[in-house]
């Protein structure tokens, strides 16, 4: 069956303005132009444009849809499934969220006592979920599903007090970074000071140490431009500055 871009529109829920820039960017064109001038849409473009549709409701941004459809490797099954989990996994956050406010409710009116842990249930899953949106792929492939299972697991279970400490860690590996840089040696005491912190600040998410991974970590900063522009937008240079105090502090950056 063929659509018009009207008709096409209208049982997708997007305007034919939608449709006219996907045309545009090239993410989604039509099969031909009619004798009229008119964009008429087949079977396969109504295909790809519910996987569009699907990405977009995952929160992912158009130039990466773009990239992701366009791609010869691209299966629309393998995609469905994926859609499928990844979808599950936001009705669980959900479910988890209205749990919270139902408890919330249930407190206020006297029926229930909640503990503190219980008060954050379902905002530490989304902070996660963030997390894995952003930098999953990466860190997955850089430590393995097992580290980053257990880190997930560790971060769960914190209770409200630890998780105000790593805060509050976090906090003062940055200041302290501010200050070293100030310093401008890598090896000087406080810049060693903020290698220590930030070895404890990992070392709360990871459950162990290892001067192989705090070292792989602090390069990742320098050679990811998100990592980079998080330490970077307290001081220009942050980023590689801790890279190399790190690499002085675990001396993998001796030949």
């Amino acid at each position: 069956m063929e659509y018009t871009i009207q008709k096409l529109g209208l049982i997708a829920g997007i305007s034919t303005r939608t449709l006219r820039y996907y045309d545009e960017i090239g993410m989604l064109k039509p099969a031909r132009i009619n004798s009229s001038g008119y964009r008429i849409y087949g079977q396969e473009e109504v295909n790809k444009l519910q996987q569009i549709l699907f990405y977009k409701e995952l929160g992912i941004g158009l130039e990466e849809i773009k990239r992701i459809v366009a791609a010869p490797s691209f299966d629309g099954k393998s995609a469905l499934r994926e859609h499928r989990q990844k979808l599950l996994e936001k009705r669980q956050q959900l479910d988890l969220l209205i749990t919270n406010v139902d408890k919330t409710l249930a407190q206020h009116e006297g029926s229930i006592t909640m503990t503190d842990k219980e008060k954050f249930e379902g905002f530490k899953q989304q902070l996660m979920d963030e997390n894995e949106k952003l930098y999953g792929k990466e860190i997955r492939e850089k430590y393995g599903d097992e580290q980053i299972e257990r880190s997930n697991q560790i971060f769960k279970n914190m209770s409200e007090q630890q998780h105000a400490d790593i805060e509050q860690l976090g906090a003062q590996v940055i200041n302290t970074l501010v200050e070293a840089y100030a310093v401008g040696d890598p090896a000087s005491e406080l810049a060693q000071k903020t290698a220590d912190l930030h070895r404890q600040w990992l070392s709360f998410y990871w459950g162990h140490y290892s001067k192989e991974a705090h070292a792989g970590v602090a390069q990742m900063y320098v050679d990811d431009e998100r990592f980079t522009a998080y330490y970077d937008k307290h001081q220009p240079g942050a980023a590689r500055f801790l890279r190399d105090a790190v690499l002085v502090y675990t001396g993998m950056g001796q030949s």
